[in-house]
């Protein structure tokens, strides 16, 4: 199935205008979604929401954004089309740039969408982009891939799913959300807490070696002590596991295979 949305494109001077519907599914979205998280984020994802200070009447224009990320951290947000090479993507990491697609989802596809839109970008990335450790992990990250073999940016695939999108934390208040696929997602996000999926320590190597699919609830959630040992993933250990991990090969798949579907 192809992408069914098209990314709107900035002005000359960087603005972009959304429509009066759009602007109104931002709002159902945040408003929605905010009182979730309460028990549920990381302290440091809160402290991000906050610095950020998100509009819940209108999506954001990215320049709003950037005024608050780049004196955190030295980052900021580009606009981008909805779906982007693995190029371009480590490129823009590398260079402490996080790629937004500027378009949000419709109303039938409130709960899921498979194609990252702006509310899952700005609502569930960019707070956590404020924190020094999480932002220096993702910019290691970009020069990473950015340098990897096709091979072995699969498995730094499975490293940026199991953190970035759906990752959780180990704190002194419990167990909390710092993955951005979780926190912008209302399903996800009391489900990752819940009885349901199993979690389990991170460990690089298992991270590296475990499937995942992108169109159904996490069967399985890696958890991070503290930020700061995500931090402390050096480039020449992560290559190191990344070898090891390719030489035993993945681990048996938590959930059943992708039905088929049937040609049109």
């Amino acid at each position: 199935m192809g992408n069914q949305y098209t990314a709107h494109q900035p002005d000359n001077r960087g603005f972009i205008d959304y429509s009066r519907e759009e602007h109104a599914t931002w709002q159902i979205l945040i408003e929605r979604q905010l009182p979730c998280l309460a028990g549920r984020a990381c302290a440091e994802y809160q402290a991000g929401l906050d610095l950020l200070d998100l509009p819940r009447d209108r999506i954001p224009q990215l320049d709003e954004i950037n005024a608050v990320l780049t004196p955190c951290t030295g980052w900021s947000v580009v606009a981008v089309p909805a779906l982007i090479s693995f190029d371009r993507f480590f490129a823009l990491l590398a260079n402490r740039q996080f790629p937004v697609a500027t378009f949000i989802r419709r109303r039938d596809e409130l709960d899921y969408l498979q194609e990252p839109d702006i509310f899952h970008e700005i609502f569930g990335h960019c707070a956590m982009l404020t924190n020094p450790a999480f932002a220096d992990f993702t910019h290691t990250y970009g020069q990473l891939g950015l340098g990897a073999s096709k091979e072995e940016r699969v498995f730094l695939a499975r490293l940026y799913w199991f953190t970035v999108e759906f990752g959780l934390l180990d704190t002194p208040a419990g167990l909390r959300i710092y993955g951005g696929g979780i926190l912008s997602s209302i399903g996800e996000t009391a489900y990752a807490l819940s009885e349901t999926p199993r979690r389990t320590p991170f460990e690089l190597q298992d991270v590296l070696r475990t499937p995942y699919r992108i169109d159904i609830m996490q069967p399985l959630y890696y958890v991070l002590p503290s930020l700061d040992s995500l931090y402390s993933l050096t480039r020449d250990e992560i290559l190191a596991q990344l070898a090891q991990a390719r030489q035993l090969g993945l681990f048996s798949p938590l959930y059943p295979p992708k039905p088929m579907q049937a040609a049109s």
